[in-house]
């Protein structure tokens, strides 16, 4: 092939230019062969499609324009697998992205996301269904651990960087699921309700900071609707929003079975993805009747074709296309995901048990349901399972069984390997007489309690599964040298705090997780990471304490519907998502965002402001007053009179013992803003804060601002 047969294939054009000639050179047919499709795997009476790889998607190349097919996977904790499609086929589990948001670490946010990349190029792959950037309003969410944070900021930067990442890899990344998908307790029918302003404050500045960051080369709406309109349909959200506002040049797609007309077209949505769940293939032969007559023109089917060609112009998967086979180093990914979790693994009560000595507990007693297989992940389409775990009965999605995936790095083993203790014993926790038997005899013991949550279904409440709590109280009562380690979707409530020693919260910390938290248990790794969720200390301090009961609703596409579409009303607490609702409210949690410990201590100094325009910069001088090396979180906070206390800029500094070093932080101008039909920062005083966390600051100043008026 040459330029001059294909123009397209000259790389110094840009890619809307690329991507518009051979739009040009394209049938209706294969026009059409890119805007809906099945699953591409074998589901119900559909087989896997001929040249799909065994995945998401697949939609076929045109080989006589040298354009190769899309092949696009799951998710954004690795190259999912789902149903051993592929069989033997299996990828780096990374630690939850709720994990990767306690690390407040943007480089290792766009490590990972490279790491992702590599292993699907390295698989055939040149689209990767990651990019999660849901704002935590519930805090009870199935598909929260696939999140980032309760807060914009937080997440836009951890899901931009991890996007940018996976795209460096000349792979498209999605970024999802656009936008208030808060919970999977009716997802299909529940409307997330939000005023303009409150949504542009909050969840909607989430996904605007992380594509503009990132810049992703696809988004994927909810299953939800956002104000009474389905996401995949709603022309504010996407139309005016995410293309007209923002000039998002990507192209949408719908998630699978959430496509709900052929008119969804005009309203924004590109793709059907998933058609074979949907009641009809909306995008097939409906969308070239609606042509035919008049009522979708030419140049949208045009535009939604192109959108898909410029993405894949813009990151190479065109011009050097992923094929399957290529080499992946499992080992370093392996040791970079457990890098990963030391960074986000959080500590959040110490009273000097920590870290351990060497050698110096003869007989630890580690107790957990699963302890001795691995360490938990959540359930759903972003599912790792690693060559070497272990698994367990889960749930059901659309028809495909959903397992609990333990994956291979296992805490009795990582105990002895670390510990140097002589005896280390193990129990499952299951007969309780049992397990404080065998604790009395201990001199330390290890919980490790599990708290499994998956797509399509929302956590019952708060407290640990499975009468974890009257046995972590059990056991704490027999021996008070217990630490519990948490495997948890998000926050719990922890009745037992006050009798137990040390508390960490590990999330789902991935294939390395097991070594990262005896890391940090016995000082190899000083902990760093920081709450990206606030820990209630009861559910009456929520916006809604009360939860729908799953069996009166429908919770999945391609199933049948149970009862009427029902409202969520997101206003009771408007923008004021997380912390800023507990702080708005006088709420005083078990712990706030931002919080964790460390085994070393840190002191700022000097902070002040610099402000050219609406451009705002931090200078803070940090210092690392202890007598080990670790890395300190910086946050900065900005409030003002009518402005709620908010993150406004953070960075994550290492430091050895004694020394200093003047950082420089970008500060959002859009969190010192309020909404009024574009941005309206008002003129006044703003308090500029290094806090410890959100609830805690410890150095302020101000910065007085003109009154200033912005787009987008």
């Amino acid at each position: 092939m040459t330029t001059d047969d294909f123009p397209w294939q000259d790389a110094t054009l840009d890619p809307d230019t690329r991507a518009r000639l051979v739009v040009a050179e394209m049938t209706e047919e294969e026009k059409f062969s890119w805007l809906s499709a099945p699953m591409a795997i074998p589901l119900g009476d559909t087989p896997r499609p001929d040249g799909a790889l065994g995945s998401a998607a697949y939609y076929p190349g045109i080989d006589r324009l040298g354009i190769p097919a899309i092949q696009q996977a799951d998710a954004s904790l690795g190259v999912s697998n789902l149903g051993n499609v592929r069989p033997g086929d299996n990828a780096t589990a990374l630690p939850a992205s709720l994990l990767l948001g306690a690390s407040f670490d943007i480089d290792m946010a766009r490590r990972t996301g490279e790491m992702v990349g590599q292993e699907a190029r390295a698989k055939g792959f040149n689209v990767q269904l990651a990019g999660g950037a849901n704002l935590v309003r519930e805090p009870r969410g199935g598909r929260n651990f696939e999140y980032v944070s309760e807060d914009p900021l937080l997440t836009g930067w951890i899901a931009g960087h991890s996007v940018a990442g996976i795209q460096s890899q000349g792979i498209v990344s999605t970024m999802k699921h656009f936008v208030l998908n808060a919970q999977e307790t009716g997802r299909v029918m529940v409307s997330s309700d939000l005023s303009e302003p409150a949504l542009r404050e909050s969840d909607l500045l989430a996904f605007q900071i992380g594509i503009e960051i990132g810049q992703p080369g696809a988004i994927m709406p909810g299953y939800n609707l956002v104000n009474g309109e389905y996401a995949s349909q709603n022309a504010f959200v996407l139309n005016t929003v995410l293309k007209g506002d923002w000039g998002f040049a990507g192209w949408v797609m719908a998630d699978w079975g959430a496509t709900h007309s052929t008119e969804a077209i005009l309203a924004g949505l590109d793709v059907q993805s998933g058609a074979n769940l949907d009641p009809e293939p909306f995008f097939g032969a409906p969308l070239r009747a609606a042509v035919a007559e008049g009522r979708v023109p030419q140049a949208r089917i045009d535009e939604a074709v192109q959108r898909q060609l410029r993405s894949l112009f813009a990151v190479g998967a065109i011009d050097t296309p992923p094929a399957p086979g290529g080499t992946i180093d499992h080992s370093a990914h392996r040791l970079l995901a457990q890098r990963a979790a030391e960074g986000g693994i959080t500590l959040l009560k110490n009273d000097g048990i920590l870290p351990f000595a060497k050698g110096a507990a003869r007989r630890i007693l580690v107790v957990g349901h699963h302890a001795d297989k691995g360490v938990l992940s959540g359930g759903g389409s972003s599912n790792v399972n690693p060559v070497g775990s272990f698994t367990t009965d889960g749930t059901d999605i659309m028809g495909m069984p959903v397992q609990r995936i333990f994956h291979p790095s296992i805490p009795v083993e990582a105990v002895r390997a670390e510990s140097g203790a002589a005896e280390v014993t193990f129990h499952d926790g299951r007969d309780l007489g049992a397990a404080c038997a065998a604790a009395r005899d201990a001199d330390v013991v290890l919980v490790f309690a599990e708290e499994w949550r998956s797509e399509g279904l929302d956590q019952s409440g708060l407290a640990l599964p499975d009468d974890q709590d009257a046995l972590i109280a059990a056991l704490a009562g027999v021996n008070p040298e217990t630490v519990v380690i948490l495997e948890t979707g998000g926050p719990v409530l922890m009745p037992w705090l006050a009798q137990v020693r040390a508390v960490l919260a590990a999330f789902y910390p991935g294939q390395g997780g097991a070594e990262a938290i005896t890391g940090i248990l016995w000082g190899r790794v000083c902990p760093s990471g920081r709450l990206p969720v606030t820990f209630p200390a009861s559910e009456a301090q929520l916006p809604h304490p009360a939860q729908r009961d799953p069996q009166t609703t429908t919770s999945n596409p391609g199933m049948e519907r149970i009862g009427e579409i029902f409202h969520v009303d997101y206003d009771v607490a408007g923008a004021d998502t997380g912390y800023r609702w507990f702080a708005r409210e006088g709420h005083v949690p078990l712990f706030p965002f931002g919080f964790g410990l460390s085994y070393t201590t840190f002191s700022h100094s000097a902070l002040r402001i610099e402000a050219r325009g609406r451009n705002l910069t931090a200078h803070v001088t940090v210092t690392n007053t202890g007598r080990v090396s670790g890395s300190e979180v910086t946050q900065i906070y900005v409030s003002a009179p009518g402005l709620t206390r908010r993150l406004a800029g953070f960075a994550k500094t290492h430091l050895a013992p004694g020394q200093s070093r003047l950082i420089s932080v970008p500060l959002e101008p859009r969190l010192f803003a309020h909404w009024q039909d574009g941005w309206h920062i008002a003129a006044g005083t703003y308090s500029v804060c290094v806090g410890a966390d959100a609830a805690t600051m410890t150095l302020c100043t101000e910065v007085s601002l003109p009154d200033h008026a912005f787009r987008p």
